[in-house]
C-alpha cells in the first residue's frame, strides 16, 4: 500500500489544468473543440526571441547558472523596472525562477507560516490559495464582485486586517477578470498599509504588458511601503514564451536572500538558455506591443459578443486577456437531460453540449461567474459565441 504525505491533501489540482485534461480527452475521441480554458497566448514566441536561445547554446551557455539567476538577466530586468515602471532596484533584490509560479511559491513560503494569515481578493488566480494552505497558513478572502468591478476598495481591505494578518497577495492586471488599478486606487489601499508595518504585499504584475486601457501601475512604486512589496513578473504572457519556464521577483535584499536560499533546495537556477533569450526580450516591446493589440481586438469582438447573450452579464476587462462574465441568470434551468445548479455546472454543459471549453468561477473564488480566454482566433472565438448562444437557447 502506497503512503503519501498529507500535504497533498491541503491543494487540489488547478482547475485549469483540469479542464485542460478534459478538454484533450474529448479531442482525442475526435471531437472538435473550441479550447478558451488555459491562459496561454496562441502565438509564437517571437522569431528575435528564439535566435538569441539558439545564439546562447551555440555560444556556449548550457552549464548550470546561479541560483538567483545570470547577472545579464538580472541586470536587465532592473533597467525594465526603471525604463517601464520607474523603479529603482538593485541587482540583489532580483530572483529569476522557473515561471512566476515560482517565484510565488518562493515569496509566500519564505513570509508565512502556521497562524498566519493570508488576505486574497476575489476572484483569484488559482494558485494563490494552494500555495499559502502548503505554507500552512489561512487564506482570509476579501469578496469583491460585479459591483466593485473584481477590486478590493480600502474599506475592504481594512475590514478583512487582524493582528494575524502577515500578506496581501492580488494581480493587475488581474487573472480571471482583467480588472486593472489605477494609481488612485492603489493609493487608497497603501494608505491602509501604512497603518500596518507588518503585512507584506505581492504584487502579481504578470500581465503588466496586456493593459489597454491606461499606464500599467505597480503599488512597487510608492517609496512609503516600497520595501514590503514583492513584486513579481515574467516573461509568459507578454512575450508568448509558456513553456520558457521563465520568471522573476524583486524584492528587499533580504527577502530576495531569503526565496533564493529556498529555490536553491528546490530547482537551484532556472534554464539558462531561457535566461538569455529573456535578456533580448526585454530588450525589444515591439512585438510584445503588436501581440496586446490584437488580444484587444479579440477582447472587443469576444466581449461585445457576450454581451449579446441573453443573460450574459459583462463588464469590459482593462487587461489580460479574459471574460470573466456572471452566468447566475441560467442558474436553474435545464434541458430534459441536464440542469445547471452552478458555475460547475454551467461549465461542463458547455464542454459536453457545445464544446466549448471555459473554467468554472470557483476555481477562482466566484461561484456565479465563468473565465473564458480569448487568446485564441477571432475565428475560433465566432465558432464559439455561436455553439455558447446555441446550446443556451436550449436551457428552460
Amino acid at each position: 500500500m502506497i503512503t503519501l504525505t498529507n500535504r497533498l491533501e491541503r491543494i487540489e489540482e488547478p482547475q485549469t489544468l483540469l479542464m485542460a485534461k478534459k478538454a484533450k480527452a474529448l479531442k482525442d475521441q475526435g471531437i472538435d473543440l473550441v479550447d478558451l480554458s488555459l491562459g496561454e497566448p496562441d502565438f509564437a514566441t517571437p522569431k528575435y526571441i528564439i535566435e538569441a536561445a539558439n545564439q546562447a547554446m551555440l555560444d556556449g551557455f548550457t552549464k548550470y547558472p546561479p541560483v538567483a539567476g545570470i547577472a545579464a538577466l538580472k541586470n536587465a530586468i532592473v533597467e525594465k523596472l526603471k525604463r517601464d515602471n520607474n523603479l529603482e532596484y538593485n541587482p540583489n533584490q532580483i530572483v529569476v525562477s522557473t515561471g512566476a509560479r515560482q517565484s510565488l511559491a518562493n515569496a509566500i513560503m519564505s513570509l508565512v507560516e502556521e497562524g498566519d494569515e493570508v488576505l486574497i481578493p476575489t476572484p483569484y488566480w488559482v494558485t494563490y490559495n494552494d500555495l499559502v494552505q502548503l505554507a500552512h497558513a489561512k487564506s482570509v478572502f476579501i469578496p469583491c464582485g460585479v459591483e466593485d468591478k473584481f477590486k478590493v476598495n480600502a474599506e475592504k481591505l481594512e475590514a478583512a486586517i487582524t493582528n494575524k494578518t502577515k500578506l496581501f497577495v492580488f494581480s493587475s492586471p488581474c487573472n480571471p477578470s482583467g480588472a486593472v488599478y489605477s494609481r488612485e486606487e492603489l493609493e487608497r489601499l497603501v494608505e491602509v498599509f501604512k497603518k500596518y508595518p507588518n503585512i507584506y504585499i505581492i504584487s502579481d504584475e504578470i500581465y503588466e504588458y496586456i493593459n489597454y486601457v491606461e499606464k500599467h501601475e505597480s503599488i512597487a512604486s510608492f517609496e512609503e511601503i516600497k520595501d514590503r512589496v514583492i513584486l513579481i513578473n515574467g516573461f509568459s504572457k507578454g512575450f508568448a514564451m509558456t513553456g520558457w519556464r521563465l520568471g522573476y521577483m524583486a524584492a528587499h535584499p533580504e527577502i530576495a536572500a531569503a526565496c533564493e536560499k529556498f529555490q536553491g533546495q528546490i530547482t537551484s537556477g532556472a534554464n539558462i538558455i531561457a535566461q538569455k533569450a529573456g535578456v533580448r526580450a526585454l530588450s525589444d516591446l515591439t512585438e510584445a506591443k503588436k501581440m496586446t493589440e490584437q488580444f484587444r481586438k479579440r477582447r472587443d469582438y469576444f466581449v461585445n459578443a457576450l454581451r449579446n447573450i441573453e443573460g450574459i452579464k459583462l463588464d469590459m476587462p482593462d487587461g489580460a486577456f479574459y471574460a470573466f462574465p456572471d452566468i447566475s441568470y441560467y442558474f436553474g434551468k435545464a434541458t430534459a437531460s441536464f440542469k445547471i445548479n452552478n458555475a460547475n455546472d454551467f461549465t461542463d454543459y458547455l464542454l459536453n453540449i457545445a464544446h466549448v471549453t471555459g473554467v468554472s468561477g470557483s476555481a477562482f473564488g466566484l461561484d456565479n461567474c465563468i473565465r473564458f480566454s480569448f487568446a485564441a482566433s477571432i475565428e475560433e472565438l465566432e465558432i464559439a459565441i455561436n455553439r455558447i448562444k446555441n446550446a443556451l437557447e436550449d436551457l428552460k
